[in-house]
């Protein structure tokens, strides 16, 4: 019999993670049992504090107190929505309680940005880790010696698991159920509640932010044209003299500002607008790549792939709403 905790923090939480984090387990446990096994489960909701309110006070949850568990097995940590430097302070005794479970011979899986706890017990270091795309930038500024997946849903290593933003932590709890029980019951539930089994990355998810507070005055004259240019064919050579920068320091700045090489950047902005482009759905795909500068078909296609996970074509038919509609 394993015993799963899941976490309650002492600051604003993803109420559906909690929840939804126990009703798939325990009806993965019923439908165990339904099938003439024994429980392998018990799960329990706990936290450092007696009560935890959100959302003006709607909703309340009163965990059992941390040091009333007794030994787990596998730790879930939520996901959080707060200042994540604050969220870290006001969560120390759970963080070391979470590196003692975990030394004790505990799996550990964080849920989005509950990443920002387990990263702060330092079992992530040197380990790959996920988490919302939208925070990826942040976690890296405050966590360097972990390395980020930015595109994967979900992450396994020594068992320690972690997955992307969102509801995509439902990815991640099927992926727990088939790892405590087995594929059968992984797959009922992903029927039951309705979950994509298979879904993997949360590239065609993620929105470019331009990155332009890293405070180099050069580079963010750079961004500018590169953003106000796209349609046109751009040599970084005649950008970066134009700038009074040798190229070879300009990509160096270019990388160390932005996080992406200037070919890179270039390619997200352009894939950025081709996206819009396609859930409006007015203009044909050849049209939109003509638009934002690519004149060869194939190579529109990888760049748009490799960015998204998805075709051009794909994208379209699963965002815009005309198409939504019909299919």
């Amino acid at each position: 019999m394993k015993n799963v905790v899941v976490l309650v923090p002492n600051c604003r939480v993803n109420l559906n993670s909690i929840a939804g984090a126990y009703e798939i387990l325990s009806s993965a446990n019923e439908f165990w049992q339904r099938a003439g096994n024994s429980s392998r489960i018990t799960v329990q909701i706990a936290g450092s504090i007696p009560e935890v309110s959100m959302d003006d006070g709607y909703f309340t949850i009163r965990p059992t107190p941390l040091n009333k568990v007794r030994k787990s097995d596998l730790v879930i940590i939520p996901s959080i929505f707060a200042d994540y430097t604050e969220a870290i302070e006001k969560n120390r005794s759970m963080i070391t309680w979470i590196h003692d479970q975990y030394n004790g011979g505990a799996e550990v899986a964080s849920m989005c940005s509950g990443a920002f706890l387990l990263a702060a017990t330092g079992l992530l270091d040197g380990k790959l880790c996920s988490t919302h795309w939208n925070a990826i930038e942040e976690f890296k500024r405050m966590f360097p010696k972990v390395r980020i997946a930015e595109d994967k849903i979900i992450t396994a290593e020594s068992g320690i698991y972690t997955n992307g933003g969102g509801y995509s932590f439902l990815n991640l709890m099927l992926y727990l159920v088939e790892h405590i029980f087995d594929r059968p019951t992984a797959i009922f539930c992903s029927k039951i509640f309705q979950i994509d089994i298979e879904r993997t990355t949360q590239s065609q998810f993620s929105i470019f932010h331009i990155q332009k507070s890293h405070g180099d005055e050069l580079i963010t004259k750079a961004q500018t044209y590169i953003e106000s240019n796209i349609h046109a064919k751009i040599s970084f050579e005649e950008l970066a003299s134009s700038l009074a920068i040798s190229r070879r320091n300009f990509d160096r700045r270019f990388v160390k500002a932005t996080g992406n090489t200037p070919v890179e950047y270039l390619q997200r902005v352009k894939v950025e607008a081709a996206k819009k482009e396609l859930e409006k759905g007015r203009k044909a795909i050849f049209e939109i790549m003509t638009d934002v500068g690519y004149a060869d078909d194939k190579a529109f296609r990888e760049v748009f792939r490799r960015v998204t996970g998805l075709s051009p074509l794909d994208y379209r038919n699963k965002y815009n709403r005309n198409t939504a509609v019909l299919n």
